[in-house]
């Protein structure tokens, strides 16, 4: 099964954006840096994320360093976004799983059969037997 190069596209950028969030980040006092992200790169805007309007106005507050520290590692940025995201836990607890019906069962054994990648049939006949 080949890859995706949408995928592959969607990941490298993932990874890039968590690098130069943790380097941006550095250029921010402590209490500051562990309550905002950043989301995105638009054009010459950065787009950090907080909890709160209190982080929001802290955070505008060092505009300029965040955007000296991305255009010394070759960013055109020149304009800060924040947004104000929720900040609600989120119940890690898994949900009960229902068995699955018999029918469940033959159509996942039947698309194993069916399919060459080795590690995709095995998942797919463990998913069978639960």
């Amino acid at each position: 099964m080949a890859n995706d190069p949408g995928l592959d596209r969607l990941i490298e950028r993932a990874q890039w954006l968590d690098a130069l969030d943790r380097r941006l980040r550095q250029s921010l006092p402590a209490p500051l840096a562990d309550h905002c992200r950043l989301g995105n790169v638009r054009g010459d805007r950065l787009v950090f994320l907080v909890g709160s309007a209190a982080w929001s106005t802290k955070l505008r507050l060092h505009a300029d360093d965040i955007l000296s520290a991305a255009r010394a590692l070759g960013l055109p940025a020149g304009i800060l976004s924040v947004k104000i995201v929720s900040t609600q836990p989120i119940d890690r607890r898994p949900e009960p799983c229902l068995p699955l019906s018999a029918a469940a069962r033959e159509s996942l054994k039947a698309a194993a059969a069916g399919v060459s990648d080795p590690g995709l049939r095995e998942q797919l006949l463990r998913l069978s037997e639960v």
